[in-house]
């Protein structure tokens, strides 16, 4: 049949392009007849059990089929590389800070330090637009509901995170404000942030001032005046960082979206320039095929560490490893946790994995680096703009109009989508299920990055929508 696909020879199933009788598109229809107790075999990897007699052309999902995956596993470095394409070189044009970094939009950026803030730090950023000007791309302010009533990890992670938000290059200012009595004080913040250019990052400290807008508008003036001093002039895509997710799949995502996105991700990684992967909860049932991949024996060690402290944050928490998929992605047609993993990490492609980070630490190799994150899409692409992601690739059968701080492109995984959402998609990638190849696709993408990266705006920039969310894991006082 020309409606479905077999992703590996080693399969027992294939998947509907389109509706195969009553089985919907993204399901799995069973290739042979599968014994209860026997492996369900997809992307060539185990993505379940059979809990019954299957029969060939029988639909295969929730109903005969069970996750095999358990709170323990003992891992094994079996290193297995791939060679990367060749691609001709590409330019983008970017704004080069001081620092070495350089950013795709020239944004003032307004954090607060405590969420006691927020609605005053919303303000100033509405009522000083008229600061916009020349290079400067728009002032913007990032609410969260942290940074007092917190302790131990969960205020040192609203710490960090902040932190490496500041330094982002896409900020060519940012104005950090702080209340004044909260757990998150300035002094404290400052030690987080490190070495900082002091004409690029101002604090306002409410509860020390008369009027905090009058001094506000001043500190912004100052920034506005620093920023716009910045032009784009022409860099190397080696200076890219892209942040890839998905969120909302379907059963195309594995197949379509995040593939592409795998293949876009290898081309950028052939050009010396960089990509991160995170949701580990994720990768739970296809955590192996990425080991194998680590560049050497301690990179391992990073990333089986990393897997084991979230499983262990599951059982501490009293929870199971593999509670997902979510209802909208078993109507999709991911059936187990790793049916899904298997799928999302088709967006790391064949890279070697030069590096595993803690959440909110910055990257530091050039390359496919492995984040420490959870699958929520808010945390998750704060993380990855935390890290240092100028641009963000978010993948999804169902669609989201969430974005994060950073411009975040919208990939659809079925054409139906991408027409039916045409302000919240910015790509299809369906059009793999009716024949591009993936190599078209990563390349199309490639150049549709290079768009974003050179000013042209998502539709999630168009409509305003930008956001951040801080992983929190302890008591609230």
């Amino acid at each position: 049949m020309e409606n479905i696909i077999k992703i590996h020879p080693s399969d027992n199933v294939v998947v509907a392009l389109s509706p195969v009788g009553d089985i919907k598109t993204g399901h799995k229809i069973a290739l042979f007849n599968i014994k209860k107790g026997e492996d369900i075999i997809k992307y060539g990897n185990p993505i379940g059990v059979a809990t019954t007699d299957i029969e060939k052309d029988d639909w295969v999902h929730t109903h005969n089929m069970a996750t095999k995956l358990s709170e323990h596993s003992n891992y094994t470095y079996e290193p297995s590389f791939c060679e990367l394409p060749n691609v001709e070189n590409l330019t983008f044009n970017g704004f080069l800070r001081k620092d070495g970094q350089v950013g795709v939009r020239n944004e003032i950026w307004i954090l607060p330090l405590v969420g006691c803030v927020n609605s005053l730090s919303q303000k100033l950023a509405v009522d000083n637009l008229d600061l916009v000007n020349g290079s400067i791309d728009g002032i913007y302010s990032f609410p969260h509901p942290y940074g007092c009533s917190q302790m131990g990890d969960d205020l040192e992670m609203t710490k960090k995170l902040l932190a490496s938000l500041t330094h982002h290059p896409n900020a060519g200012g940012v104005l950090i404000v702080g209340l004044g009595c909260e757990n998150l004080l300035k002094e404290d913040f400052i030690e987080a942030l490190g070495t900082y250019d002091e004409d690029r990052v101002k604090f306002l400290i409410c509860q020390e001032v008369d009027d905090e807008f009058a001094e506000g508008r001043k500190l912004l003036e100052e920034l506005a005046d620093y920023s716009a001093k910045f032009e784009r002039e022409q860099m190397p895509a080696s200076k890219l960082i892209i942040g890839m997710k998905c969120g909302g799949s379907d059963g195309l995502s594995g197949i379509t979206a995040n593939p592409a996105v795998g293949r876009f991700s290898d081309f950028l990684i052939a050009q010396s320039g960089s990509t991160i992967l995170t949701e580990v909860p994720e990768m739970f049932g296809a955590e192996n095929l990425l080991m194998n991949r680590c560049e050497s024996e301690e990179v391992f060690e990073k990333m089986t560490k990393m897997i084991n402290d979230f499983k262990d944050y599951f059982v501490k928490q009293g929870q199971v490893v593999y509670e997902n998929p979510s209802p909208g992605n078993k109507d999709g047609g991911i059936s187990t946790l790793e049916d899904k993993s298997c799928g999302c990490i088709q967006k790391g492609g064949v890279a070697t994995v030069v590096d595993v980070i803690d959440y909110a630490e910055r990257v530091k190799k050039t390359g496919l680096t492995l984040l420490s994150g959870p699958g929520n899409d808010l945390v998750s692409t704060t993380a990855m703009t935390a890290a240092g992601a100028q641009i963000l690739l978010f993948t999804t059968g169902r669609g989201t109009p969430f974005a994060a701080p950073a411009p975040t492109i919208k990939i659809s995984s079925n054409t139906k989508l991408f027409e039916q959402k045409p302000n919240w998609m910015d790509f299809n990638a369906g059009t793999v299920a009716t024949g591009e190849s993936l190599d078209t696709a990563g390349k199309r993408l490639l150049d549709y990055v290079i768009e974003v990266a050179n000013g042209t705006k998502t539709n999630a920039e168009i409509n305003g929508y930008r956001e951040i969310a801080i992983f929190k894991n302890g008591v609230t006082l």
